[in-house]
């Protein structure tokens, strides 16, 4: 593949991705260390990614108040240590303001304050006095203005306005006890305040499946994906773009990060579209669409999943078969749109020689898809959290593989067998009990291991520490966003106005699911454009999702549905942050290119709507031959729209066949059997109205070819 690489990689001028990640991805924009500074700070993160591994799997009997207190402490520490008060101080090498340490400490201190008094605070109850509530107003201002540092804006005026209607509601009611009671709610009530559902998830899984995305970036699984795509789609028609819309695909689903999956794939695959010729706008945006679509592509989907699955007390397994046909169809719209834009172009596929042979692909780097394929397996028997260190364990065994193998060094494959026989040594005599100290074992001797084979296998200490520190360094901004979240929550708990959203607006409207659905939609995008779409997930299921149920919405169609367009607010201008990280790379207009995202992506903003209406689509209380019908039906709706949308099928459309082809994909998509034979027709129409006019064009009458 060396003769491929120079066709396969970027323009002349180096992609700094770095600088776009910090510019458009707020968890990037963190202080630069070296020397002995960085040793201490990556000591610092490594241990706290080690620390959460060895609390899923050894320190499991802990109680939720030592877990997730000692959870933030980590994260106010380190989030105060690395995320600069202002962008400029990024600029200055191995600088911490004095201020900086002291809310570190500071920070740090207030939540092991709740870990090494839970028991007598749990005593007092709402009984709380002066220096509880003092420390509690110290741990939320410090939680807030890191928020402002990783986050942004957006989610702390949003949970601002919730704890601000809180207060006056509590003083209102009782201005003597308002203060400790809002402060006790918020703080120290791990079922409905700060330390609800959002931490406790994020803490619990989340955690440790970006960890796993981490040491599956260092695997060498993106490169893999990469070579995968281009062996499949690599020759076909506007071949380079369907090879970023997969090897995107299956990228973003454990990368969890729209931007950061658009940066790391786009710099490789944007100015390959673009060499091909497609124009930067849209090489930009098919990318965009394609990492931003990652989080909702089973199996792992992100991190929001996860929280939904906790939400909803529905298996994480149910969630991720449901996702499955949604996921398709979103994918298989782009890469039809890409056809027929290529089509229209008159754009070819790389040349034969530049594409990786399947088979040998798959005998050759096939082990690197070990981790997800423990994950998916796991993800049957145990939970989120176990499953997570299973995969983290696969990907350390995958990366003793040897780089290099020929007949004489095969004995090295020995390296990922001797952690597989400590796993299987201490997990079976033993049982089932035994199983996450097996697990803990194993991932010890991988890293031993590496220690002696550094020079000839992908892991190395480096690597580990490496993995480590950005796992904990990409949680900083989850978790915070969470804590939000929480807070969001917790208001919305103990003041019941989530119930009173409910009485208001459903009787408004009743006579209209759609509106309802509408406005949902609306609320999701806006508020999507500024928050995390793990917070964006919380805020939206906490609020609209209930509405939604109330209205007769099966309940994980509701949470899908605001899911989905939690995720679409990164390429929906004018805050399509995805989409503007993929312009940076194609130097293209930003605006331009989020609007042609919005338009590749356009069936994330049909789909939804219609498993609002049919669930049928989420399989849920589905036949299998409503699978097969919806399934078939759906793709050729899809077809319909996505010919619509480019103006060509097999040549260029008129604008009164554009306009039957989006209506007739779109009575297709949706799953009743008279839209269906309807839409079907309609689409069978237009294409015999195309092939007539192609074979009029191509007469030798006409003097012509098309």
């Amino acid at each position: 593949m060396d003769e491929n690489k120079t066709y396969l990689e970027a323009e002349e001028e180096e992609v700094d991705a770095d600088a776009i990640m910090a510019e458009y991805d707020r968890e990037s924009n963190t202080r630069v260390f070296t020397g002995w500074r960085k040793t201490v700070i990556t000591a610092i993160m490594a241990l706290f990614s080690v620390y959460m591994v060895s609390m899923a799997l050894v320190f499991q009997n802990a109680t939720k108040y030592t877990k997730l207190t000692t959870f933030m402490a980590f994260i106010l520490f380190i989030g105060y240590l690395i995320f600069p008060a202002y962008k400029k101080q990024t600029k200055k090498i191995n600088y911490v303001p004095f201020y900086d340490i002291i809310l570190a400490v500071g920070g740090a201190a207030s939540f092991l304050y709740y870990t090494i008094f839970q028991n007598e605070i749990i005593f007092m109850s709402r009984r709380i006095g002066t220096l509880q509530i003092v420390i509690a107003l110290i741990a939320i201002v410090l939680l807030v203005e890191l928020c402002r540092r990783a986050v942004g804006l957006p989610i702390i005026f949003v949970a601002g306005a919730f704890v601000a209607y809180a207060a006056v509601k509590a003083f209102t009611s009782n201005p003597n006890t308002a203060l400790r009671s809002l402060v006790y709610s918020l703080y120290y009530d791990v079922a409905n305040g700060l330390f609800s559902t959002p931490v406790y998830v994020c803490t619990t899984f989340i955690v440790l499946f970006i960890i796993l995305g981490s040491l599956l970036e260092k695997t060498g699984i993106g490169t893999f994906f990469v070579d995968l795509a281009n062996s499949v789609a690599g020759s076909s028609v506007g071949g380079p773009a369907k090879v970023a819309v997969i090897s995107s695909a299956l990228e973003g689903m454990y990368s969890g990060s729209s931007v950061a999956n658009t940066v790391g794939s786009g710099s490789i695959t944007i100015p390959m579209m673009k060499k091909t010729g497609y124009k930067p706008e849209f090489a930009a945006a098919v990318e965009a669409a394609a990492s931003t679509g990652g989080q909702i592509m089973p199996p792992i989907m992100g991190a929001a999943a996860f929280l939904m699955s906790e939400i909803t007390e529905t298996p994480y397994s149910v969630i991720a078969v449901t996702a499955i046909l949604p996921a398709v169809l979103y994918f298989t719209g782009i890469f039809m749109m890409i056809h027929f834009e290529a089509k229209k172009l008159g754009l070819k596929g790389l040349p034969k020689d530049a594409i990786p042979n399947f088979f040998k692909l798959i005998a050759k780097n096939g082990y690197l898809l070990l981790p997800i394929v423990l994950l998916v397996i796991a993800m049957n028997y145990f939970s989120a959290g176990i499953s997570a260190c299973f995969a983290i364990l696969g990907s350390l065994i995958v990366s003793l593989v040897p780089k290099e193998l020929n007949r004489q060094n095969l004995w090295r494959l020995v390296f990922p067998l001797i952690p597989v026989a400590v796993l299987l040594g201490l997990w079976l005599p033993f049982g089932i009990s035994n199983m996450s100290n097996a697990i803990l074992a194993s991932m010890v001797v991988c890293v031993a291991i590496s220690f002696f084979t550094k020079d000839t296998t992908t892991l190395t200490p480096g690597v580990v520490v490496q993995s480590l520190e950005n796992g904990a360094k990409n949680t900083v901004g989850v978790a915070v966003a969470c804590g939000m979240a929480g807070l969001i929550s917790g208001v919305v708990t103990m003041t019941a106005l989530g119930q009173l959203l409910i009485n208001t607006l459903v009787p408004i409207a009743e006579n209209s699911t759609f509106l309802a659905l509408f406005l949902t939609m609306i609320c999701c995008i806006v508020l999507g454009m500024g928050v995390p779409t793990t917070a964006n997930y919380v805020i939206m299921a906490t609020i609209t999702a209930p509405i939604l149920i109330k209205m007769g919405l099966p309940v994980l169609a509701a949470h899908m549905f605001v899911f989905y367009f939690g995720i679409v607010a990164d390429i929906t201008p004018p805050v399509a942050l995805a989409a503007y990280a993929g312009s940076a790379i194609a130097k293209s207009n930003p605006l331009k290119t989020g609007v042609t995202a919005t338009r590749l992506a356009i069936t994330a903003f049909i789909v939804p709507y219609i498993f609002a209406y049919n669930p049928h689509m989420l399989l849920i209380d589905a036949q299998w031959y409503d699978v097969v019908q919806i399934v078939i039906t759906s793709l050729i709706g899809i077809f319909g729209v996505s010919a619509g949308m480019e103006g060509f099928m097999f040549r260029k459309c008129p604008w009164w066949q554009r306009i039957l082809c989006l209506g007739a994909g779109l009575m297709c998509i949706i799953p009743e059997l008279f839209t269906d034979i309807a839409g079907i027709a309609v689409i069978v129409l237009v294409i015999v109205i195309q092939k007539i006019m192609n074979k009029k064009q191509n007469s030798p009458l006409q003097g012509k070819t098309a």
